[in-house]
């Protein structure tokens, strides 16, 4: 069966019967509100506080539900008109803004203690529209996402990627707009239960949570990632980070991302030149 993502346009395709569905299908709403449980989970909120959470691709307000039944206020923003109409029929407490993700998120600086998202970010590496590009959609939304957060925080993406390639666009956008963190991988050995988590964090770089399923495998199940700024610490010292190999490497890797013809890695690249007299 061909990936919803590849089929239309999320607006498009979460139409009124897809709507429908997910207010009628008791397996879509069960695995949904798994999901939404297991993403508030890894946010890691502090006991008997109440959070402000955004809910992005908040649908037809199911992930909104299980906030609410931990005991936080919530927000959601979603790009189909008719899974909010459904949302706002099933009298959820949550407030609702449509809006594309891909757009940035329109909220103030430090508004959220924590943001969730379930089956939603893949659709941003689509070109639904011929002036949508990827890279910039991604970036802008990470970026504003990361504005909109509290320093300290942490947002929690369960997503379906397609490739490693577009686990690797998407992580590498997310580095750039300054969040820490990595890929977390439930059940890694099963077809059925495997889940795919990108785990945020706002407050530099924190321990990665344990995914679930992996107690009798020594398989990784998660990839960590630093921001560039941590990262270049690491090279060598700070001070003279420029120039040095890795730097020249994470230069031309930028650039082959941006489609630019570079000159592939070799036992040469970084290395001074000799000078004759």
């Amino acid at each position: 069966m061909s990936r919803p993502e590849n089929q239309a346009p999320p607006e498009i395709f979460y139409g009124e019967g897809e709507a429908e569905k997910y207010t009628r299908n008791t397996r879509i709403m069960t695995i949904q509100s798994e999901m939404s449980e297991r993403a508030l989970e890894l946010l890691a909120l502090p006991d008997d506080t109440c959070s402000y959470i955004l809910d992005i691709g908040c649908g037809s307000g199911l992930s909104g539900e299980c906030i609410e039944e931990a005991g936080h206020m919530w927000v959601g923003i979603d790009i189909a008109p008719a899974m909010l109409k459904v949302a706002v029929e099933r009298e959820t407490e949550g407030d609702f803004i449509l809006g594309d993700m891909g757009e940035g998120m329109p909220f103030r600086a430090g508004a959220f203690d924590g943001a969730i998202s379930v089956s939603a970010l893949q659709w941003l590496c689509n070109r639904d529209k011929t002036y949508h590009k990827p890279v910039k959609r991604l970036y802008t939304f990470f970026s504003t996402l990361y504005a909109s957060l509290s320093r300290g925080s942490r947002a929690v993406f369960q997503f379906y990627p397609e490739s490693s390639d577009q686990v690797e666009l998407i992580t590498s956008q997310a580095m750039r707009a300054g969040f820490t963190g990595g890929v977390l991988i439930d059940y890694p050995n099963s077809t059925k239960a495997k889940k795919f988590f990108l785990v945020l964090m706002t407050g530099g770089n924190q321990p990665m949570p344990k995914a679930l399923g992996t107690e009798h495998s020594e398989e990784q199940t998660s990839a960590i990632f630093e921001n560039k700024r941590e990262r270049l610490k690491q090279i060598r010292g700070s001070k003279n980070a420029k120039k040095t190999k890795d730097w020249i490497k994470d230069k031309k890797e930028k650039a082959r991302r941006q489609g630019k013809d570079v000159k592939s890695d070799s036992k040469y690249t970084g290395r001074k030149r000799k000078v004759y007299l």
